[in-house]
C-alpha cells in the first residue's frame, strides 16, 4: 500500500532505494552485498565480463560454450554431481550468456550460502575442462542450435540483422556461434579462453538475500580470496563507420510460410542517455496494444498480423530493430511505409504532456518490477556495475528516465531513425523451385 502511494506521488526511486555495500578482494574480485532479511532465501551469482564479442572471428560461441562447460564439474564436484547438490539443498540455478557478460546464480534457502559461495569459487578455482565434457556440451549447444535458429520460424531474424548492420565489430555474430568452429577447436583452446578470461579481476560477486553480513564476507574471503589473480585483460574497441545509404539485404527462411517485414538502425551504448530515450521512442511506437503502431497498423488498418520494435542495447552498440507480418494483399513495403510515418510524426511533433506521463509510468512500472525479487536485484546489481561501471545506477536511472523531454524524444527521433541509416531486410520463405 506504501507503494502505491509512492507510486502516485511520484516517488518511485525513494521508496524503491536498494541498499548496497560494495569492496573489492586483493585479487581484483568486485564483491557486492545486498542483505534482506524480507524471506528466508539467498541468492550467490558471479558475472563474468566475457561475452561473444570478447571471441576471435574463427572460433565464435566459445563464450555461450562456456555457459553450459562449466556445469561439468570441478576437482572437488565429480562430474554430473553439479545440479544433484543444488536441488538437494533445495536450490536452483541457471546461467545465460549475451555478447557482453556470462553470468551464473543459485538461489538457496538462506541457510546454504556457503555453500554457494563455495560452489561458484569452485567453478572459478578448479573447474575440470576435458575431453568428455567438450564433447558432452558440444551435443547439447548443437542441439539448442537447431531449436532456437536453424529449426524456428523466423529464427535467423537476429543473426541476418546482426551480420548486416555489424562489419568490423563482434556484434556481427551470434552469441550460439558456429558449430565448425566449436568441431574444430581444440581441448587447449578452451582451457587456453578459460584461463583468460575466468579470473577474479574479470568479475562480480553479488549476494543478495537473507544473510549476515560479517559472516558472508568471512566465506567470501575464505573461499574466493584464495584464488590468484589473472593476468589484467587488454580489450580492443572495434569502430563501426556510420549507416549513410540504406543497407539492403535479403534472407530466404525455409521455416516460414509469410514474409516478414524487418528494419534495423544501429544505435549508441546503453550506457549513454540517447539509448535510454531511444528505450522511451520503442516504449510509444511499439509497447503492447495502445501502442501508436500497434493500433494503427494491426487494428485500424489489419495491414498486419503483428508488428513490433526493440532496442537491442548493448555495451558497445545498440541496434534498434523493427519487425512486422504483413496481412494479405498487403506487402513488408506497405509496412514499412507505416512505419516511416509514425517516425516522422515523432520526429516532427512532440508528444502530448499526457503520453509523456504515460510513458515514465510504464517506465516506474519496469523498474518496480524489474526489482521485485531478489534475483532480479542481484543481476541489475552485477550488471549496473561491470557493464556501466556504476552500481548506484540501480537506484538512480529512473531518474534519468524521469528527466527525458519531449523535446528529446522528438531530436534523437530525428538523429538515429533515418532511411538512410538503417538496413532493410527481404525476408521470405524459401523460393518453390518447382514454379521457377
Amino acid at each position: 500500500m506504501m507503494l502505491s502511494a509512492a507510486l502516485m506521488l511520484g516517488g518511485v526511486a525513494s521508496a524503491q532505494k536498494v541498499a548496497f555495500e560494495e569492496y573489492d578482494l586483493d585479487n581484483g574480485l568486485h564483491v557486492i552485498l545486498h542483505n534482506d532479511p524480507s524471506a528466508p532465501t539467498v541468492v550467490t551469482s558471479v558475472m563474468y565480463h566475457v561475452g561473444a564479442k570478447d571471441e576471435q572471428p574463427d572460433r565464435t560461441g566459445f563464450a555461450h560454450f562456456f555457459e553450459h562447460l562449466l556445469f561439468e564439474g570441478t576437482q572437488n564436484i565429480k562430474r554430473g554431481e553439479w545440479f544433484k547438490i543444488v536441488t538437494g539443498n533445495g536450490g536452483v540455478n541457471n546461467a545465460n550468456t549475451t555478447e557482453d557478460r556470462t553470468y551464473y546464480y543459485e538461489v538457496f534457502p538462506s541457510n546454504n550460502l556457503e555453500l554457494g559461495l563455495w560452489m561458484e569459487a569452485e567453478r572459478l578455482l578448479h573447474p575440470v575442462i576435458n575431453q568428455i565434457g567438450v564433447d558432452t556440451q558440444n551435443e547439447v549447444v548443437k542441439e539448442e542450435k537447431r531449436l532456437r535458429y536453424d529449426n524456428s520460424p523466423y529464427g535467423q531474424l537476429l543473426p541476418q540483422v546482426k551480420k548486416n548492420m555489424f562489419k568490423n565489430h563482434p556484434y556481427r555474430w551470434t552469441t550460439i556461434g558456429s558449430m565448425e568452429h566449436l568441431d574444430a577447436a581444440k581441448l587447449e583452446e578452451f582451457q587456453a579462453f578459460n584461463k583468460k578470461f575466468y579470473i577474479p579481476n574479470n568479475a562480480v560477486l553479488v549476494v543478495a538475500g537473507d544473510f549476515k553480513p560479517e559472516q558472508a564476507k568471512e566465506w567470501i574471503q575464505k573461499y574466493f580470496g584464495v584464488i590468484s589473480k589473472g593476468t589484467p585483460i587488454k580489450r580492443e574497441i572495434y569502430e563501426e563507420a556510420p549507416i549513410t545509404e540504406t543497407i539492403k539485404a535479403k534472407f530466404e527462411d525455409p521455416n516460414i510460410q509469410l514474409p516478414m517485414m524487418v528494419t534495423a538502425y544501429r544505435t549508441p551504448s546503453m550506457k549513454t542517455r540517447d539509448a535510454r530515450v531511444l528505450d522511451m521512442i520503442s516504449s510509444i511506437l511499439s509497447d503492447g496494444k495502445s501502442s501508436r503502431m500497434y493500433k494503427k497498423i494491426v487494428d485500424d488498418k489489419k495491414m498486419a498480423l503483428q508488428i513490433g520494435a526493440f532496442n537491442y542495447s548493448q555495451e558497445d552498440y545498440g541496434t534498434y530493430i523493427l519487425y512486422g507480418l504483413p496481412q494479405s494483399p498487403f506487402t513488408a513495403a506497405n509496412l514499412l511505409a507505416e512505419i516511416d510515418e509514425e517516425i516522422v510524426k515523432l520526429q516532427t511533433e512532440l508528444i502530448s504532456e499526457k503520453d509523456l506521463q504515460k510513458l515514465q509510468n510504464q517506465f516506474d512500472n519496469q523498474y518496480v518490477n524489474s526489482n521485485s525479487t531478489i534475483e532480479g536485484i542481484a543481476n541489475n546489481l552485477a550488471t549496473y556495475h561491470l557493464l556501466y561501471g556504476d552500481v548506484n545506477l540501480i537506484n538512480t536511472e529512473i531518474e534519468m528516465y524521469h528527466s527525458i523531454t519531449r523535446e528529446e524524444i522528438r531530436d534523437i527521433a530525428k538523429k538515429y531513425l533515418n532511411p538512410n541509416q538503417r538496413m532493410v531486410l527481404d525476408y521470405v520463405p524459401v523460393k518453390d523451385k518447382s514454379q521457377n
